[in-house]
Formats: structure tokens, sequence, C-alpha cells
């Protein structure tokens, strides 16, 4: 038996628009089209959160289940049994490396690129790696009325550089990102010197190297606005995710659907995470993209017009054909 075709939808949006009713059409022989290989189509829940999701089938689980406890405390052997599932029996749902020929999902953009350059259809390069830090900020709480300024050791002042020194790192060239997210400020209150800043940082890129070399030039500037505010910054790593590449022959199969079918098309990274991204780790996978409204996302305004689910659905139709067609045997 051949391995098989994979392809995916999302079930994060109010509504999602599936390719499933058409492929199951084609695929039953209503208009005489066939596969060489076997295809199957795979609806992951929840695969944003901190739940399983495709992660359980990328093998890619905690086996630890306390990690999975509910904000409310209840455990995920519990969840699982409510929706017919058995946490003992996870292992099962695991496919090994190779058992998939190709995984290739259909998603909008989730950003405002395809828009801007007005292109109907993105071919995703691969899904950008991801650090994230939790910075702390250590001065001197004291009174804002009776300090001067030269003896102050504003835990905020310092926190603004902090701030500057990751969007000026985030503007250098590259396709990176870099984001300060959110502010705790300790005590916070209008007569008070800041003492403590709590504070996210979020970098991306398609380059897990780039993004390292990223973080020690911060590093290094973190110390210049330590000593220049006689403050103590430090950097905790939250979280570490490396990039997944898109496999170059799906690229290609889908730029040159794009191109047959006339269909304005550019090359970009996914700077958010899919399913894609843990398949990655046991087959070639293959993203496309449409537009998105606005590059509204994970809101109620978030928008995709009818036609452009309709070209996406047709450029991974093709796609799928392409790749059966062409796969190395």
């Amino acid at each position: 038996t051949r391995c098989p075709l994979a392809v995916a939808t999302d079930t994060v949006a109010y509504w999602f628009v599936s390719p499933v009713w058409k492929l199951a059409r084609v695929f039953a022989g209503s208009q005489q089209i066939y596969l060489t290989r076997p295809y199957e189509v795979i609806v992951f829940a929840d695969e944003e959160s901190s739940m399983i999701g495709s992660k359980g089938m990328a093998g890619r689980t905690v086996n630890d289940s306390a990690y999975y406890q509910r904000p409310d405390g209840t455990d995920i052997q519990t969840c699982l049994r409510r929706v017919g599932g058995d946490w003992d029996r996870l292992y099962q749902a695991r496919r090994a490396p190779g058992e998939i020929a190709a995984f290739v999902e259909l998603h909008v953009e989730q950003g405002p690129i395809l828009e801007s350059m007005h292109c109907q259809i993105g071919v995703v390069e691969g899904i950008v790696g991801q650090r994230r830090y939790a910075i702390a900020v250590e001065g001197s709480a004291n009174h804002a009325g009776t300090t001067p300024m030269y003896l102050r050791r504003d835990a905020l002042v310092a926190a603004a550089e902090v701030v500057l020194a990751v969007n000026q790192i985030g503007n250098t060239p590259g396709q990176q990102v870099a984001t300060v997210g959110q502010l705790q400020v300790t005590p916070n209150a209008a007569n008070v010197i800041p003492g403590q800043v709590e504070m996210s940082l979020d970098i991306r890129d398609l380059s897990g190297r780039h993004i390292d070399s990223l973080v020690e030039q911060l590093r290094h500037q973190l110390e210049e606005i330590a000593v220049k505010t006689d403050t103590r910054i430090r950097l905790h790593q939250r979280l570490h995710t490396e990039p997944a590449l898109a496999a170059p022959h799906i690229q290609q199969a889908i730029a040159q659907v794009c191109e047959a079918q006339q269909l304005r098309y550019t090359h970009l990274p996914s700077r958010a995470s899919h399913d894609a991204q843990e398949l990655a780790n046991i087959t070639a996978m293959g993203m496309i993209f449409v537009p998105s409204a606005g590059g509204l996302s994970h809101a109620e305004q978030e928008y995709t017009s009818p036609e452009d689910c309709v070209r996406g659905a047709n450029v991974l139709l093709q796609t799928l054909l392409q790749l059966d067609r062409h796969w190395p045997h």
C-alpha cells in the first residue's frame, strides 16, 4: 500500500470553510478522477491551546497528564472520557515517520501581506520558530515627589528602553518580528516611582539560528540599559520552538498550480502556529494561504471572501492531484 496524502481543516474560527465536501465528491468518482495513493481528511480539535490536537498524531504529547490539567482543576483523563477518548490509549493516535507521504493544510493568512500585495494565494515557505521570554526589571520604588531625578532607579524607564531595543531588533534587515506584548508595573501607583516591571518578549523567524543571534544581541543591549539606568534586568525563557520548513517540492507544486490557474501568488512565512508545524516532524508538509480581509484574525471581524475560499480549495485539490501524479515512486 502507498503512503496516504493528508489534508487538514481548522476548527478555531467561528466557522470554517472545508474542502471536505469537494474532495469527497471528486474522489467518489463522479468526475472520474482517481488517485494512485489513498487520501485522508483530518480535522484536529483544539490545535492552538495547550491540549493535544495534532501533537497526538505527531507523537509530541507530554507524557505527564498533569501538564494538561484544566484551569478549573479537571484532569485530562476526565476531559477525554467525556468525548469518548482514553488517555491510556493516546499512543494509538501516533503515526510513524514516513507513514504519511505528505500533509497539506489550507488556512487563512491571519495577516495583511496577501491583501497588501494584491495576491490571491500564499505559498508558505515554513512556519516560524519562536522564542518567548519573561523579562524582569528591578529598580527601587520610592516617593515620586521627594526623590530627585538623578537619584532614581526607575524600573519603568529602563523597561521603556527595553521596549525600544526590542523594536529596533525587530526592524533590522530580515523577516523576523519582535514584540513586547505585556507589561506589569509594581507598585503601579501615581505617586510612586516604579520599582519593578515584568514584561514579555516574543521573537519569531524562519531561522532558529537567526532568532538566537537576535536574542544574544538583545542581551548585550539589556546589560547596557541596566548599567545606564542603575537597574537589574533578567531574561527567563518561557517557550522555545524551532521553525518547520515547508517541503520544496510541495511549495513548487502549489506555485505550479497557481500559474496554471493564472492566480497571483507570493511566497511568505507563516508567523502563526499551525497543525502543519507538528506534522512536519513525521512527514513532508506544505501550506496554502488565502487572504484575510484587513489582516484581522481571531476576532469577530475576521473575514475571508467566499471567492478566496473557493480559490484556496481549488488550489488545494489541484496540489494534491499534482503531488499524486509526480511524487517519486
